[in-house]
């Protein structure tokens, strides 16, 4: 038998999980992604790994420990995703419609402050927590094709 089937599968006590609006153009669909996400790794501790080393020892950054589960939603579902979310006090990043046209980080803060939190104009969350927690938040939202 080899390694790899001596191996057991890792279990995640919690999740992590990106909702895209289901309308999205495939560079905004990635572009949200990675902004958001990023929020998660710059905030959790302990959720990226170590560095990764090349048979080479070219040294290249290290990633998150666990998958990114990517989901679509459409607007509505993912308004109720991120009412849910709210509720539960979890803590998650966002992407409105009005980030695609600014183009530095202060202007994206002051873009999302001028919005009550019911007429955001989302068009992606990401968050971590306990794994049934997400569940119960992204329920109705489908994996992302």
């Amino acid at each position: 038998m080899d390694e790899k089937d001596e191996r057991t599968p890792v279990v995640w006590d919690t999740k992590i999980a990106v909702v895209l609006r289901d309308d999205l153009e495939g560079w905004q669909r990635l572009n949200i992604t990675a902004f958001t996400v990023s929020g998660i790794a710059a905030t959790v501790e302990n959720v990226v790994g170590e560095p990764y080393v090349d048979g080479s020892d070219n040294t290249y950054l290290p990633m998150f420990r666990q998958p990114v589960l990517v989901f679509a939603a459409d607007a509505e579902k993912l308004r109720q995703i991120h009412e849910r979310a709210l509720r539960r006090e979890v803590p998650m990043a966002i992407y409105t419609e009005e980030l695609f046209v600014t183009n530095n980080d202060e202007d994206n803060r002051a873009a999302v402050r001028a919005v009550a939190a019911d007429k955001l104009r989302l068009v992606g969350v990401a968050m971590r927590a306990d794994r049934k927690t997400v569940d119960k938040i992204v329920k109705g939202a489908t994996l992302h094709p």
